[in-house]
């Protein structure tokens, strides 16, 4: 199940750093020699003002001392130098690499700061502090740094994640703070007071984390908030350093939501918002999602014209995981290129080097840089390809610079022809032989009843060392398939607290290795999660990772699509509210087999009932 509020965060937490000149050095020379043959490297032949092409994750310097590894919740500026632009980027508070040490002590740096001329190319010039202010606790982190420009001053606005109750005037929790300078590279003068108090969106121990600051008409909003209390926004004095909590409104919900990046494009503000959990390793199924307003307080709607307050919350997706080695992307930044291309900063987690070294369990997050398109009034990461990993051309990061990055839009996954054998739906009075159970529940708890399975929830689970629920399951087809339901779960659409009811669909290895698509209660909100869960794995390692897909409604409709591609197993969510209008969630990869199978569970907690509609398998159609 995921814990969203109980456990998500490490947050911007604290970190560590190996350093890896050598190993990365070594990929980019052979990355470059490959380039260079397709014409495609920097010192290829290009058109005068065309940009060259990158890789992620970003190549950040540190001078004389190997490259920084980690940089989470990013945000980046500009600022015209003489005949040139440079570019700053701002990071969550981490050791800046493996070997940032102090004897066995992990150095934490208080918001690094980055600097580059190509936007692909950075040098790590230094932090923002020294040392925290005083109204902060002094072992807090300062998190989620974000970079505006107004009234001829540079504002850091910041989170701190604990604040010292000793100061006068400050009591315990989470704040915003703001630093001032005349240069994006500092020195900084903090304020000395909150800008956003503890407990501001609603009571003592709420999160006040993620602060982004907009202008529009000429007001400035401030939007902070996470999964413990929700996302706002109120206003902000015309000075920057003062919010006013009697315009205060609430922009998500909470238990679903955080790290609010707001982008105005076409006459709508879109509210970018990351999802689950941004720190479990290579089992990280940290996502975006994005809503959109007529007005900068909202009410915020997703594609599908769901709100984002609503339990059964909205939120289109704009990236997540695609297959590749990248997981967790989020908390992201958006910056339009002197071409007029958009362009999406996020950090990441590459499950090849998930943690830093020696420290099990503390993940590293790089900064990921793609293009953001727009696609019918929506915007998507890479035309929907998501996360980059070879090499994507540069953004235009000067003057007259051009781009030569084109948008290839995906095509969503179809069905193709149904395969009977492996279809049914569920209008017989009992169950066809081809289903058997993996722990067969109580006959008076199923069965067959007015055209649906109906399978009443279990007080029971199916989640690494809780595996006592029941699985209803039939044989999956070998090759590339796709897997549909349509499953009514009686929960009520608003109220707290069914944790972790649900039902949905699974693809079954066994009771520890399987992919997971369900309709859940996760405390006052109802959404699908899109979960994997893994066997054996190296000591300290997770074993279960989720995201989160579509809205769920009265009836969901679930699908998995199975992929065999390049070596691996990739399983690609899609949720629908009506059967028409699908919503393309992440992709886990897994290594379940030929004996993998198909299953339906309902489980999380006793008193509700799962009605499945019908299950129905097909070829894949593309």
């Amino acid at each position: 199940m995921w814990e969203s509020a109980a456990k998500v965060p490490q947050k911007e937490c604290t970190m560590t750093g190996r350093r890896a000149s050598d190993r990365r050095w070594s990929v980019i020379g052979v990355l470059a020699l490959i380039l260079a043959l397709l014409g495609m490297a920097p010192g290829a032949a290009q058109a005068k003002g065309s940009t060259g092409v990158y890789t992620n994750p970003l190549t950040i310097q540190i001078p004389g001392d190997g490259l920084v590894e980690s940089c989470a919740d990013p945000s980046v500026i500009s600022r015209p130098e003489q005949d040139k632009v440079a570019w700053y980027m701002y990071c969550t508070t981490d050791p800046l690499n493996d070997q940032d040490k102090t004897g066995d002590n992990f150095n934490f740096h208080l918001i690094p700061i980055h600097k580059s001329y190509d936007l692909v190319h950075w040098t790590y010039i230094g932090d923002a502090f020294s040392g925290r202010p005083d109204w902060v606790k002094s072992d807090a982190g300062l998190w989620a740094p974000d970079i505006e420009y107004f009234n001829g001053t540079y504002y850091l606005y910041y989170t701190a994640s604990d604040t010292d109750p000793n100061h006068d005037g400050i009591g315990d929790g989470s704040a915003i703070g703001v630093a001032t300078s005349a240069s994006p590279a500092g020195p900084w003068s903090e304020s000395g007071v909150p800008v956003v108090e503890q407990g501001a969106n609603g009571g003592p121990g709420r999160w006040v984390f993620d602060p982004d600051v907009i202008e529009a008409n000429g007001q400035k909003y401030i939007y902070f908030g996470s999964y413990f209390g929700g996302v706002f926004v109120r206003t902000l004095t015309a000075d920057g350093l003062h919010s006013n909590p009697g315009t205060q409104v609430m922009v998500a919900i909470d238990n679903k939501f955080e790290g609010a990046n707001i982008y105005l494009h076409g006459g709508y503000y879109y509210l970018f918002l990351s999802a689950t959990n941004c720190c479990a390793g290579p089992l990280t199924g940290y996502s975006v999602f994005v809503g959109r307003s007529a007005n900068p307080t909202g009410p915020f709607v997703d594609k599908e014209g769901v709100s984002l307050l609503i339990g059964r919350a909205g939120g289109t997706p704009v990236i997540s995981m695609n297959g590749n080695r990248w997981v967790g992307m989020g908390h992201n930044a958006i910056f339009r290129d002197y071409d007029g291309q958009d362009w999406f900063l996020y950090h990441a987690v590459d499950q090849k080097d998930p943690y830093f070294a020696g420290a099990v369990g503390f993940t590293k997050r790089p900064a990921l840089l793609d293009p953001l398109d727009w696609v019918g009034g929506w915007p998507t990461v890479r035309g929907g390809q998501w996360a980059s990993d070879g090499p994507v051309h540069a953004p235009a990061a000067q003057p007259g610079d051009k781009s030569q990055y084109k948008p290839k839009l995906v095509k969503p996954d179809e069905p193709g022809n149904q395969i009977s054998a492996r279809s049914d739906e569920f209008n017989s009075t009992t169950l066809s032989s081809k289903w058997s159970w993996v722990r067969q529940p109580d006959a008076s708890t199923f069965g067959l009843e007015n055209g649906t399975f109906r399978f009443d929830t279990q007080a029971a689970d199916l989640h690494e060392a809780s595996n006592d629920a029941s699985v209803l399951t039939e044989p999956a087809p070998h090759g590339n398939y796709v897997v549909e339901t349509r499953v009514q779960l009686n929960l009520p659409a608003e109220g707290c607290c069914f944790n972790y009811v649900q039902a949905g669909l699974v693809i079954y290895g066994d009771d520890d290795n399987f992919i997971k698509l369900a309709h859940v209660s996760i405390w006052n909100t109802r959404q699908t999660e899109f979960a994997k869960e893994l066997f054996p794995v190296p000591t300290g390692y997770p074993r279960y990772g989720n995201t989160v897909v579509g809205p769920p409604a009265d009836w969901t409709y679930l699908r998995i699509v199975k992929r065999e591609h390049a070596g691996q197993e990739e399983y690609t969510a899609y949720t629908s509210q009506d059967g028409q209008h699908w919503v393309r969630g992440g992709v886990w990869t897994h290594k379940l087999g030929n004996n993998a199978r198909i299953g339906l569970v309902s489980m999380g907690g006793s008193g509700f009932t799962a009605n499945f509609d019908y299950v129905r398998v097909y070829k894949l159609g593309n």
